[in-house]
């Protein structure tokens, strides 16, 4: 730990009460300890900042995705708010960036299209397959088998002009369930893989403090019903695919 980089980046606080904490984490920054990640974690920024020890993740995000987080604060709250994700009750949209190209056949799993229009690369998709992480291996793998993993594709309805030119485009994902690395699979898959991505569909060397190109993949948006005011929670990430390949927050949120 006496190694470990600093990440420089915020975590904007954008939601508390006196059961969570609700952030927009940044691109690199890990959810929890993990590895050679211990104080430049969301987690360890929380607990310091509000000096409450309690303080642990309802859910995970992968360390290169950038977006909304639920925390919980009060320890007698933890399994309500826990259950929501447990139980599929907490609604994920997340957007990417990925190449402006034919959708290929995937080697395993399912692709249907799910346009009046037809079958033929029409948006939007849904794709299932079988996915599985093996301890010690960085990579997920699509296998044969069972589905697990269960995910709608589609075109966003703003296209920025850059990333057109760029030969790009801004896709919406809804994950149906929350296998590892899921999103990042099944765009793959399709011959679609993400910008920035340093492991699919090849692995890529990057040093640590190596905070360029971050992974254009946002959590965009997050709703649940409080367990306990049964009140409808959305929450909306502020941070903007960027076909450049910075990292940065909205125009809205400078």
């Amino acid at each position: 730990m006496t190694d470990e980089p600093d990440i420089p980046f915020d975590l904007p606080v954008i939601y508390e009460d006196e059961h969570i904490i609700v952030v927009d984490k940044p691109h690199f920054l890990p959810t929890m300890p993990r590895g050679m990640w211990y104080r430049s974690t969301a987690l360890l920024r929380l607990r310091e900042s509000f000096g409450e020890e309690d303080i642990i993740p309802a859910h995970r995000l992968d360390r290169l995705t950038a977006g909304i987080v639920v925390f919980v604060r009060d320890p007698d709250a933890r399994g309500r708010y826990q259950l929501l994700f447990q139980n599929r009750q907490a609604r994920k949209v997340y957007e990417c960036l990925a190449p402006c190209a034919p959708v290929q056949v995937p080697r395993t799993g399912t692709l249907r299209s799910l346009s009046d229009l037809g079958y033929g690369a029409i948006f939007p998709l849904e794709r299932r397959s079988r996915i599985v992480k093996v301890h010690h291996i960085l990579q997920a793998l699509e296998e044969p088998g069972e589905v697990n993993a269960h995910t709608r594709i589609e075109l966003s309805a703003h296209q920025p002009a850059d990333v057109v030119q760029a030969g790009y485009r801004a896709y919406t994902l809804y994950p149906r369930t929350g296998k590892t690395h899921q999103l990042r699979v099944h765009m793959n898959s399709l011959g679609l893989p993400i910008k920035g991505d340093d492991f699919y569909p090849n692995m890529t060397k990057r040093a640590y403090d190596d905070f360029s190109d971050p992974l254009q993949l946002i959590a965009r948006s997050l709703e649940f019903t409080d367990p306990y005011t049964h009140e409808v929670m959305h929450f909306e990430s502020r941070y903007a695919l960027d076909v450049t390949g910075s990292s940065r927050r909205s125009d809205a949120d400078l």
